[in-house]
């Protein structure tokens, strides 16, 4: 099932485009891994994939339901964590666990599953230990891994994840990308990943997208071999 398009999609800020002719397309169950120079609207893809922003030109469509016709959920992971609010009155488990309301209902008492969920995602992302810590105690580092385990707790259908890794060391990364496998593998889900590592994690993915400059312009989408401007099989 198709879960997102951009369809010759010009975006850009200040009225000067810096993504053109951008096609995507994501398919329910795939590994795709986003990659490019710094610079090359990896962020912006994620946000126009999302409809976060609208774009200039051409056609952006997000499904309203995953694959099973239930309202489609999504564990989004931005970057600039490092600049979370500090005075975000939540703990670590309280900040995870908010997470599960996607689950259900804002009204919902949470239950032993959802209790069970919040602490395998803390152990996944190694912040068992920040549990009872308040979210403004945190370094950037540390941030970035509770909105990771957040996400995992939420069990979306589509993770998307703006350079998840930023900060971890090789043994994480791997164990992270271990665990985004069994997501797409074993559960089913869908994970769009912005990556400068994609060396580490490209026996693992589906889809490879790589933006490139296009001559005295902006960037736009290309494979891994052509620039067709649509995912092929990585490998």
């Amino acid at each position: 099932m198709r879960l997102a398009t951009l369809q010759d999609v010009m975006f850009g800020y200040d009225d000067v485009p810096c993504l053109e002719d951008a096609n995507v397309e994501i398919n329910s169950g795939e590994f795709i891994a986003v990659t490019g120079p710094n610079g090359a609207a990896k962020s912006t893809l994620l946000k126009l994939t999302l409809g976060l922003l609208q774009p200039w030109r051409g056609k952006a469509e997000l499904s309203s339901h995953n694959k099973d016709g239930n309202k489609l959920a999504i564990g989004y992971v931005p970057q600039q964590i490092a600049s979370f609010n500090g005075g975000f009155p939540s703990n670590v488990q309280e900040f995870v666990l908010s997470g599960r309301y996607g689950a259900g209902s804002w009204w919902r008492r949470m239950g032993r599953k959802d209790l069970e969920a919040v602490e395998r995602a803390l152990l996944h992302t190694d912040t068992l230990n920040l549990r009872n810590r308040k979210i403004g105690e945190l370094s950037g580092g540390q941030k970035q891994r509770i909105c990771l385990a957040r996400a995992l707790a939420m069990s979306p259908d589509l993770y998307v994840l703006d350079e998840p890794t930023t900060g971890m060391d090789q043994e994480s990364r791997e164990r992270f990308y271990d665990l985004m496998r069994n997501e797409v593998r074993a559960m089913g889900k869908t994970v769009v990943m912005v990556t400068h590592n994609l060396t580490e994690v490209e026996r693992d993915l589906d889809r490879v997208v790589t933006l490139v400059r296009k001559e005295e312009s902006g960037w736009k989408c290309c494979t891994t071999t052509s620039c067709s401007g649509h995912f092929v099989p990585a490998g």
